[in-house]
């Protein structure tokens, strides 16, 4: 790996970590167009970690105050009934799809799910199911109002960004206005979901990311692993700033645009063998 590749990826990472975009496809997709390579899915883990250290950073007051509550609650009653307490609970729950899935599926993550026919189409698709949301959503629940089975609900959503292409992000706030919650409410929930889910992934992969990712390439080393990071952190750390106000005041059809323009690009790059899905 250039330094240049680590660095261009390490802005994508934290450009599209946050946004209902996919940032693993986009990373595939740059890899793919600019650098003729797969980075690997052990970078796409390893980079986010980057970007999860500036939620873990934004939202360290309301994470402190869950976990404390949480704590507290296991042994006295009285706080059981707080939404600090249930949310604990929620994040946990809703975390354990991806972990079963990513466990059972992590061959296939690595391989089949990264083609880029596979990242084009769920691109497309993905985008209309979000659209369907935004339009069918009725927007009238907060976190207040957050249940376990919407953690449930919105925990398999997560899963389903295993697939290059979907968006952990973009599925969990699909879901989330597919259950009537504010966008506001569905995006903070889907920044603590991802804590565990992804903090777990990066440190799994940060044995393998030093291997290289397709015969005859490098791998990154230990320093641009190190810059890429400290990138997506920087440009993530905004982006989540960005986005909740964003999403307070306006709609996600623009990411439905954009979604649909980015993998109808890669499908017509692939029909015409510009590059190549593998």
């Amino acid at each position: 790996m250039t330094w240049v590749e680590a660095i261009v990826l390490g802005i994508v990472q934290g450009l599209t970590e946050f946004l209902p975009v996919s940032s693993s496809g986009h990373l595939r997709i740059t890899s793919e167009i600019f650098f003729d390579r797969d980075a690997g899915a052990s970078f796409t883990a390893v980079t986010q970690l980057g970007t999860e250290a500036a939620v873990l950073i934004y939202f360290a007051k309301d994470i402190w105050r869950i976990t404390r509550t949480w704590l507290v609650g296991l042994r006295d009653t009285s706080v059981r009934s707080s939404l600090d307490y249930r949310m604990g609970w929620y994040v946990i729950v809703g975390s354990i799809p991806i972990g079963l899935f990513g466990f059972v599926f992590k061959d296939q993550i690595k391989t089949a799910g990264r083609n880029l026919w596979v990242v084009a189409t769920t691109l497309i698709v993905f985008a209309f199911v979000l659209a369907f949301a935004e339009y069918w959503g009725r927007q009238t629940r907060t976190l207040e109002n957050f249940r376990m089975k919407d953690g449930v609900v919105m925990g398999f959503a997560q899963a389903m960004a295993l697939i290059p292409g979907v968006s952990r992000s973009g599925g969990t706030l699909t879901a989330g206005l597919l259950l009537n919650l504010t966008r506001e409410a569905a995006a903070r929930y889907s920044f603590l979901l991802a804590i565990p889910a992804v903090v777990m992934s990066g440190v799994f992969s940060l044995g393998d990311v030093f291997e290289p990712s397709a015969p005859g390439t490098s791998a990154p080393s230990v320093a641009q692993m190190i810059v890429a990071t400290a990138i997506a952190f920087g440009i993530g750390y905004a982006a989540i700033a960005w986005l909740l106000r964003y999403v307070a005041h306006h709609t996600l059809y623009v990411f439905v645009l954009y979604r649909v323009a980015v993998g109808t690009l890669v499908l017509a790059l692939l029909m015409t063998g510009t590059i190549s899905a593998t």
